[in-house]
């Protein structure tokens, strides 16, 4: 019986009935207390394979929207109960974001396996409710422009009053075991030839995330999938995604990829798995993925990589 993944901890309180109250995100940032994470062209300050939080008197004046993302509850250096709001720098025509010494802009893949869980988790909520922001500046029903509501987590329509909420598109992504025991997983067209991972991809209106699921494998990789097994989900910005992993089961022995999205696909073993990676001959997700999480469930355990120690 396949055992679900543990539930990783909250970093932050998110606070949402109390973000709701008019004045609120303004009270919190009249204080000095509280940290400031700045993004920009989505991403954000980086320094030491660790995210920025800033005093708020080290902010430069610039024009940007304020997003409240909650108090803290686990982090290495946030003091418990430290309230962290996020600053979207304004595009301004291609000119250089403000930066300050020491620190670097980097996208959420370019810093995710070098960052903790509790920074990643922060930038993982920061990203999509910000590329959430970015994308409904107007009202989807009637074209009016909207207003930033509730410490940044609702626009309300300007014309006709409507309110709207930061959506979250449901994937499924599943690790595909064969009745041998092995694993299949696939390469895609924008990897590295040798990287390797599991299978994901949207649940489309109308559809259950189970056949989701067993569309998505037998579109991406050509086979049939006669049970699937949720085991745990994992919040993805991109754009702002909730990926519900699944181990899935087929008695298929060929996969046939798609050549549009899929390269190629191979079945492993576990031992052939953890020899081709140790030897740095084959790639696999970042441990802070679920995708890596669902690797190490089928194989039982943590899989070493080169410079382990």
């Amino acid at each position: 019986m396949i055992q679900p993944l543990p539930p990783a901890p909250a970093v932050l309180d998110r606070r949402c009935e109390e973000r709701n109250a008019p004045g609120f995100l303004a009270g919190v940032q009249a204080g000095t207390s509280h940290k400031v994470m700045v993004m920009a062209q989505g991403k954000t300050l980086i320094a030491g394979n660790k995210v920025v939080f800033l005093d708020p008197d080290d902010l430069p004046d610039t024009e940007a929207d304020s997003i409240y993302l909650g108090a803290v509850e686990i982090h290495q250096s946030l003091g418990a109960g430290t309230d962290v709001v996020l600053r979207v720098l304004m595009d301004d025509a291609g000119a250089e974001p403000w930066v300050p010494d020491g620190a670097v802009y980097r996208g959420y893949r370019e810093v995710a396996e070098q960052l903790d869980e509790a920074d990643a988790a922060i930038f993982v909520q920061a990203q999509a409710v910000a590329n959430w922001h970015r994308s409904h500046s107007r009202c989807p029903r009637c074209g009016a422009e909207t207003e930033v509501q509730w410490a940044g987590w609702m626009r309300r329509c300007t014309v006709d009053g409507s309110e709207h909420f930061p959506r979250t598109d449901p994937a499924v992504i599943v690790a595909i075991v064969g009745a041998d025991d092995r694993l299949l997983l696939a390469n895609n067209f924008a990897w590295e030839e040798n990287r390797y991972s599991t299978v994901a991809g949207f649940v489309e209106a109308g559809e259950s995330a189970e056949q989701a699921a067993v569309r998505e494998i037998f579109e991406e990789v050509g086979v049939h999938l006669h049970t699937v097994q949720y085991v745990g989900s994992q919040a993805w910005p991109f754009p702002r995604s909730l990926m519900m992993g699944y181990i899935g089961y087929t008695d298929s022995t060929v996969p046939v990829p798609d050549l549009t999205e899929v390269r190629g696909a191979r079945w492993f073993s576990r031992e052939e798995l953890q020899a081709e990676v140790l030897a740095g001959s084959t790639i696999i997700s970042h441990r802070l993925s679920i995708a890596r999480s669902l690797i190490e469930h089928w194989y039982g355990g943590k899989i070493s990589e080169q410079g382990d120690e």
